[in-house]
């Protein structure tokens, strides 16, 4: 049998119908593939530079030309660094990113945050007091005693400031707790009258008696 005698099968029809689409559905995803390809530029980016330390006038400069976009996400504050200067950025430096993609940074505020000083005032023990101003973020100073009960915190200094529970105070000025020495304060507050204190009498002053001798009753013989 030839060639062309089988070319001529029913069966042959078919199966070179078969081949045919299957050829033409790889053609189709290939070229599908590479016009995605050549549309998100795949392979291709952007590096994101390094904006740490800049500030934001200069990081939105430096973005701009590279066809990125800027946005602060949040704000912070170190001591250290100049006012507005970027201090995080997201994505982080040499990551690489399509045109027109935002980059989130944390700017620099320009004065430091204030806290609440939690209800620690006459309130509870030197130990429970540096714990919770430490756990905001509060730097605390050698405690200084004041008369009272041992260990209870009966106040608190800020730049030799006395401040109570709910002021406002930043972050970055030190606190000294008033802490009691185990001494008394009301000793001082105590009014003396004047006159003997070791319980004698005034030998000028007459002495009375106050109480009556009762006889003892007579004895009787049975």
């Amino acid at each position: 049998m030839t060639l062309k005698e089988i070319i001529r099968k029913p069966w042959c029809y078919v199966l070179l119908h078969f081949v045919g689409m299957a050829l033409f559905a790889v053609l189709a995803l290939g070229g599908a593939i590479f016009a995605l390809d050549r549309y998100t530029h795949h392979g291709e980016g952007i590096v994101v530079p390094q904006l740490k330390g800049m500030t934001y006038s200069k990081a939105h400069m430096a973005l701009d030309e590279l066809g990125l976009v800027i946005l602060v996400s949040d704000s912070g504050y170190q001591k250290t660094m100049a006012p507005d200067c970027v201090l995080a950025q997201t994505p982080g430096a040499g990551m690489k990113v399509k045109q027109g993609h935002i980059i989130y940074v944390t700017v620099n505020s320009p004065s430091s945050p204030t806290f609440a000083i939690p209800d620690i005032v006459d309130n509870c023990s030197v130990r429970e007091a540096e714990a919770k101003l430490m756990a905001i973020g509060f730097r605390l100073m050698p405690v200084q005693q004041v008369h009272g009960e041992k260990d209870w915190v009966y106040g608190i200094l800020c730049r030799g400031r006395r401040v109570s529970n709910g002021d406002r105070i930043p972050i970055d000025y030190p606190l000294t707790l008033l802490v009691g020495s185990g001494t008394l304060s009301d000793l001082e507050d105590i009014e003396y009258v004047d006159g003997p204190i070791d319980g004698s009498i005034d030998p000028m002053e007459p002495v009375t008696d106050d109480f009556q001798e009762v006889p003892e009753p007579p004895v009787t013989e049975p």
